[in-house]
């Protein structure tokens, strides 16, 4: 469809959107680019579907009948742990953070284009490791697979982290934001490298998702948020993981 290449891909996608119109497109698109795609136009029924389906990811609406994406994307990350992209039509910051806050991994403002929704579906599983990981992580064959400072232990391969030998509870995006930071230690990664890395897009000076991202990371991996000694701030230039925190 429009030229774009056809992919053998089995994920399996949750639409949570009370526009019909604009579901059956994206669901139209998504299905004709490989994908497996369920539509969920009820705020008030996301919840459970989420929870009984477990789909490979999520596509979740702000604005909703019966529950708003924000309470619905809250309710779910303890039992679902693959990524969330919200879909907002409002341009206003603050909706964007409480949405990373709540643990979504990406958002799209509306209208949505439906090519940029797809590169970034492809590009939050395939980092998951779905389909054998990034291209990025390919070059990165040899790179070791789990990093230890002190009581902390990140482990690329088992997507997961502990702290004091206890699992960290992570959404998919921080882990990746935690892996590139940590896997980069002793160097500052400025916040245009850690964006692109990423998302695979450029950093337009604005996104706040980085800072998001690091502020609900160090209380988990037991930094201090406001004299952090494990991912220090470094001013206009980015962040440092500190080797011997």
């Amino acid at each position: 469809m429009d030229g774009v290449e056809q992919t053998n891909e089995s994920w399996r996608i949750l639409i949570v959107e009370d526009d019909e119109r604009l579901a059956d497109l994206t669901r139209e698109y998504l299905e004709n680019n490989g994908l497996t795609v369920a539509v969920e136009s009820h705020g008030g029924h996301a919840v459970e579907r989420i929870r009984n389906e477990q789909p490979d990811l999520v596509v979740l609406d702000l604005m909703l009948p019966g529950e708003d994406g924000l309470s619905i994307c809250r309710r779910v990350r303890p039992f679902f742990s693959g990524p969330i992209i919200m879909l907002t039509a409002r341009t206003d910051d603050l909706d964007q953070v409480l949405g990373l806050e709540m643990g979504a991994d990406d958002y799209i403002g509306k209208p949505v284009q439906p090519r940029v929704l797809l590169a970034r579906i492809r590009a939050l599983l395939r980092r998951v490791g779905e389909t054998g990981g990034t291209a990025a992580e390919a070059e990165g064959e040899d790179e070791p697979v789990r990093l230890q400072f002190n009581d902390l232990v990140v482990d690329r391969s088992m997507r997961e982290a502990w702290l004091n030998d206890k699992s960290i509870d992570l959404t998919s995006a921080e882990f990746d934001l935690l892996w590139l930071l940590a896997s980069s230690a002793g160097r500052v990664l400025s916040r245009e490298e850690i964006f692109t890395a990423l998302r695979g897009i450029e950093y337009d000076g604005q996104d706040r998702s980085i800072d998001v991202r690091v502020s609900r990371i160090r209380p988990k991996i037991g930094d201090d948020p406001v004299h952090p000694r494990r991912i220090k701030t470094v001013r206009s230039k980015g962040y440092l993981f500190v080797k011997e925190a």
